[in-house]
């Protein structure tokens, strides 16, 4: 573990879209700086009035509000954030854990070249049984991390809501499968309408059944 003094930034890691259908999964890295980190989540919580916790736990209004919310606090430069995806063919080609992982990767290296940090000097928090690539020393994985953790639960919410775009999206492609409403997942209906229309591109072969 490296000394805390040393550390430059605090960053959220989680995913969203493991257990979907369809469409791509998702993993956001949030990074909040050491100096203010808990004066600044105090802050945007009493401004926004709203809480803070696991984005499957808040509604989709106060989801996206908070989203709207940390966009500007990007381009005011109190916070960074990356989100990457892999796409349901390599879920289906090498499986989801490989597929996270591959998206964690991502949003990490994205995050910390574009802030010019060393891996030494962040300090991560993970949910769940997610890890970073051993560079990362100063890593923690925490179980309901994203109920926990403020930074974990900013990169809960940065995640789900863009993906659900993502799926918003899918639906005027593939209008009648319902992605806006079920976000890929395997909702009754969403079954019913594999069965009549058929299977997409976007959907995952290997977890419909």
């Amino acid at each position: 573990m490296v000394n805390k003094d040393t550390m430059k930034c605090i960053i959220g890691i989680d995913e969203v879209g493991r257990g979907p259908i369809a469409g791509p999964v998702a993993v956001c890295a949030f990074k909040l700086p050491v100096t203010n980190y808990q004066l600044l989540i105090e802050k945007w919580k009493d401004e926004l009035g709203l809480p803070l916790r696991d984005s499957k736990k808040l509604s989709k209004k106060q989801r996206e509000a908070w989203f709207e919310y940390l966009k500007v606090a990007k381009a005011e430069g109190f916070c960074d954030y990356v989100v990457s995806f892999v796409s349901n063919e390599n879920i289906d080609k090498f499986g989801i854990a490989k597929c996270i992982q591959k998206a964690l990767d991502e949003s990490l290296s994205k995050l910390v070249v574009s802030s010019n940090l060393s891996p030494k000097t962040c300090n991560l928090f993970l949910d769940g049984g997610l890890h970073a690539p051993e560079e990362y020393v100063n890593q923690e994985t925490i179980i309901k991390g994203d109920e926990l953790y403020p930074v974990i639960s900013l990169a809960s919410i940065v995640a789900k809501v863009t993906r659900d775009k993502v799926m918003k999206d899918y639906e005027k492609e593939y209008p009648g499968y319902g992605f806006d409403r079920n976000s890929g997942y395997g909702t009754k209906a969403h079954y019913e309408a594999i069965e009549s229309q058929g299977q997409t591109p976007i959907h995952r072969k290997s977890f419909i059944h």
